[in-house]
């Protein structure tokens, strides 16, 4: 945190006299909330040591630093309709993603409801599959599915898998939660649908929907590396499990109807926003009254209670808040001017360099502002360097473990167990991969020119 502190007020005194004048970065209010951010940012790192949930400090910093911005405007006459359209827009973003995951999540519930999740597990641990052939098949399974799929919902899906599978070992979560949400991030970044990233850049035009697809090489051998270097810390043992004496689990009724709407439901998102120019968040919510309706058809016609409500009442609330405060807070940096700062590093060091730090700057802000501000900015760059910036945007969130949503969304799932300091632990794996996925990425298009 000192070093980010460091950098930030070094990138302030580098460019304040670069036509910057018009932003609040020299002002006290900049100032104190560079300050607030950075020690809120230290306090959610650090959850463990303080016994305190990150949705809290997130919460706070989120708000508080955009009414210190409201109390700087009104003290000073200055026009407010600058701010009102940067909450309003950033209320726009918020809830986007905010009732994706909402809708996700409960799914996900519903299916545990349903016993699938219990159901996928007797298949695969009854089968005799050992830890370290569980967790290979479900990291190949997250980096395949989150193209179709999107990197959150897919990571919180083989999360759920990993908990029925072993609830308590700590040396099958932590690997086996990393390799989802690095297999889940890397398989994304190749798909237009896969994460929020990809979809900014395709929908800005900086490419066409085939030119992603020349990403899936540094994308898959990254994650592949980085799983085998994980594997050397999985159990060489196999999940106590006897076939004979436990009960074999079945699905239960509308349970296989519930996949076949949650399959609906991310294709109606994706395409909704393809075809409709709707927010991917309009095709969730339709899905999810979809899933509503179909309830209610189960409890009628088969006596069958499938409560959505209920479902509802198990989300991940401090996820959800999580997410709103760590987005407001960035959004505030955004406004005060902070993100610019780094554009006019591209003049200075070149794109190729700058677009491989943006993956670090990711995993410590969020991926989706800090690709917001290179879309606007728009420095000059090929085709070559912006599948490059979707590449770093969308892995690099994995060297954290909450720079991504995927990471959030899984640290909220096993929760006590997938921490920041676990991530940590094993993260130098996650910077071997995201290195050979940048040296695959710049031999086939620097070197060889295949894109």
């Amino acid at each position: 945190m000192r070093i980010l502190g460091l950098l930030m007020f070094m990138c302030l005194g580098a460019w304040a006299s670069e036509g910057l004048s018009q932003s609040l970065v020299t002002t006290w209010v900049g100032i104190l909330c560079l300050v607030i951010f950075v020690v809120g940012y230290y306090i959610i790192a650090t959850e463990e040591k303080y016994m305190i949930n990150k949705a809290k400090p997130a919460l706070f910093i989120g708000t508080f630093m955009f009414m210190l911005i409201g109390f700087y405007f009104a003290i000073n006459g200055m026009d407010k309709m600058p701010l009102e359209k940067e909450i309003e827009l950033l209320i726009y973003e918020i809830s986007q993603i905010f009732f994706f995951l909402y809708v996700a999540m409960t799914f996900i519930e519903t299916l545990i409801e349903r016993g699938v999740f219990d159901a996928l597990k007797y298949n695969l641990v009854s089968k005799g599959y050992g830890y370290k052939k569980l967790f290979w098949l479900t990291g190949v399974l997250a980096f395949f599915i989150s193209p179709v799929a999107d990197n959150l919902t897919t990571a919180l899906v083989l999360a759920t898998v990993l908990l029925t599978i072993e609830s308590k070992r700590k040396e099958f979560l932590v690997p086996g939660a990393i390799n989802i949400v690095v297999a889940a991030n890397a398989g994304g970044a190749w798909s237009p649908f896969g994460d929020i990233t990809t979809l900014m850049a395709w929908t800005a035009g900086k490419g066409a929907f085939s030119d992603f697809i020349w990403l899936f090489p540094a994308s898959f051998l990254g994650w592949a590396v980085t799983a085998w270097l994980l594997s050397f810390y999985v159990p060489d043992e196999k999940p106590a499990f006897d076939a004979e004496n436990e009960p074999r689990v079945y699905i239960k009724k509308g349970g296989k109807v519930i996949i076949g709407i949650a399959a609906f439901t991310i294709s109606t998102a994706v395409l909704s926003h393809q075809f409709f120019h709707l927010p991917a968040m309009w095709g969730m919510v339709f899905g999810l009254s979809v899933l509503k309706l179909y309830s209610y058809n189960l409890k009628r016609r088969h006596s069958e209670n499938v409560s959505i409500f209920h479902a509802v009442s198990k989300i991940e609330n401090d996820t959800l808040m999580f997410f709103f405060g760590i987005l407001a807070a960035v959004g505030a940096l955004h406004f005060l001017g902070y993100l610019a700062l780094a554009i006019g590093l591209y003049d200075s060091f070149g794109p190729t360099t700058i677009n491989i730090a943006i993956g670090f700057v990711s995993a410590i802000v969020d991926n989706v502002p800090v690709m917001s501000a290179v879309l606007k900015s728009n420095p000059d760059m090929g085709l070559d360097q912006w599948l490059l910036v979707t590449l770093t945007a969308g892995i690099g969130g994995s060297l954290i473990s909450f720079g991504s949503a995927a990471g959030v969304g899984v640290m909220g799932k096993i929760r006590g167990i997938y921490t920041f300091g676990s991530h940590m632990k094993h993260a130098w794996t996650i910077l071997v991969g995201y290195i050979v996925s940048m040296i695959v990425w710049y031999v086939q298009f620097e070197v060889l020119g295949l894109f």
